[in-house]
């Protein structure tokens, strides 16, 4: 007879020093949250939450997160793209650069976009010329936004180009295919799902951005006060309705987060579909 072999637990290499350490650091994240939660004013939740200035200031930072999002895709797709496969002198330099609003007080980066874009800016006075008016404007807002959020896209999608690799790319090149058509029908289903969780996350990043909208932008309400905006005005005003509308925007940033990093079935890729090879040409290029 075969003595069946008893399966041994999962080994999991955690010490126990480890996970003590990262039981207070995950108290260090949730006890302030907790403790916002215990000062809601409850009977008074909806209320706070639903006036004018909070549902006017709400879906400011909805449609002007929403547009920066859409223009971080649009900017940052090709940039990760020549990041991941360029090469190219000063390569390190335009990444570093790029990257640089991660670190970057945000206030400063307001300064930056003032003195860019604003009426004695670098591009502002050509700007004035023309008629366009871009600083304290709710353009100034998704630029700001922009600014902030553009690299955790590319980082995101950068990251999924390197993991990928390049090799179906280069089968449908030698089978004739352009680099448009490698790009659209290789490279973007390879790394769709890198790209939605970095669109995700740059979504959330607009949504809560402060400083550089502040400075750039102004509070002006219904066209530059975003919902972050609102919450600094209100803490001086009326203390409940700032924690009330600040566990809104945390509610909705988890939301937005717990999205970006749901954890995929096994056999299934982030997007939900079955992890399979594209092919590079479905039998031949056309």
């Amino acid at each position: 007879m075969v003595r069946r072999r008893t399966p041994s637990p999962a080994y999991s290499g955690i010490p126990g020093w480890v996970r003590v350490l990262a039981v207070l650091a995950a108290v260090v994240v949730v006890l302030p949250l907790l403790a916002m939660v215990l000062r809601v004013d409850w009977p008074r939740f909806l209320p706070l939450v639903t006036s004018g200035p909070s549902l006017t200031a709400l879906g400011l930072s909805l449609r002007t997160s929403a547009a920066s999002t859409l223009l971080c895709i649009v900017l940052g797709v090709p940039l990760a793209l020549v990041l991941a496969r360029g090469t190219f002198r000063l390569q390190g330099l335009l990444r570093s650069l790029v990257l640089l609003p991660l670190v970057l007080p945000p206030v400063v980066g307001g300064i930056a976009l003032l003195y860019t874009f604003g009426r004695q800016g670098l591009l502002g006075q050509a700007l004035n010329v023309l008629g366009l008016q871009i600083a304290f404007s709710t353009t100034a807002v998704v630029l700001a936004q922009t600014f902030v959020a553009l690299p955790f896209l590319v980082v995101s999608l950068e990251g999924a180009l390197r993991t990928s690799g390049s090799r179906y790319e280069a089968v449908a090149a030698t089978l004739g295919a352009r680099p448009g058509m490698v790009f659209r029908r290789v490279t973007l289903p390879l790394v769709l799902p890198g790209l939605a969780s970095g669109a995700v996350l740059a979504f959330a990043r607009s949504l809560g951005e402060f400083g550089a909208t502040l400075t750039f932008a102004g509070s002006l309400q219904g066209v530059t006060r975003t919902l972050p905006l609102e919450i600094y005005l209100q803490r001086e005003t009326d203390p409940d309705a700032a924690v009330a509308l600040s566990l809104v925007l945390v509610a909705v940033a988890v939301a937005v987060v717990a999205l970006a990093y749901r954890r995929p079935a096994p056999g299934r890729s982030g997007s939900g579909k079955r992890t399979t090879a594209p092919a590079p040409a479905g039998g031949g290029v056309r």
